[in-house]
């Protein structure tokens, strides 16, 4: 072999090397994202049951809205493993609580209703955002992972697949305007 066929092979096989590492490096940061945006999703659905549950418990609703809410607060928050369903009943509950005729009426002027309500919205936007951001981090792994160079050589290890978690989130009732109209606001 010449020397010039032999620095030639030497090149490409030293390109080759560092496309494949580039791509495991990508796929582990991929992966590191997406562990990143599942624990803020998380974080951000025990918060939502957390307030919806301070709400249950703050004495501003009548008692049956108060034990529909507690119930699903609760499974929601009690979830370990299937926790879409739970999430969606609880929203479910979120927006037949805010949907009863009068709601807002009544808690207007009573003391905390605010500040409680404004939280909730606060939460469950976050809730539809971190959603968001986790599915987006799934479809961008899962798009990596099934390139055939990343399946050939095994690039992604032992790592489960991911998957997407899809829940309803939106407390704007089924013809709302969307994740902004999550809430009604309070009128003072």
């Amino acid at each position: 072999m010449t020397p010039m066929i032999s620095i030639v092979v030497i090149a490409v096989v030293a390109c080759v090397g560092v496309y494949i590492s580039w791509r495991a490096g990508r796929l582990d940061r991929l992966h590191a994202r997406l562990e990143a945006a599942r624990f803020a999703l998380d974080a951000a659905l025990v918060r939502r049951s957390s307030v919806a549950l301070e709400l249950a418990s703050s004495g501003l609703l009548d008692p049956a809205t108060s034990v529909l809410l507690a119930g699903a607060a609760h499974d929601a928050r009690s979830a370990q493993s299937a926790q879409e369903m739970p999430e969606s009943d609880l929203t479910r509950a979120l927006r037949a609580v805010f949907s009863q005729p009068d709601f807002m009426a009544l808690l207007a002027g009573r003391e905390g209703a605010e500040e409680l309500l404004g939280e909730l919205e606060s939460a469950s936007h976050q809730v539809f955002l971190a959603r968001k951001f986790y599915n987006d981090a799934v479809a961008a792994t899962l798009v990596a992972r099934r390139r055939w160079l990343v399946r050939i050589l095994r690039l992604a290890g032992r790592a489960a697949m991911p998957e997407f978690f899809e829940i309803d989130d939106s407390l704007a009732p089924a013809g709302g305007a969307g994740p902004g109209a999550d809430l009604p606001h309070l009128t003072s």
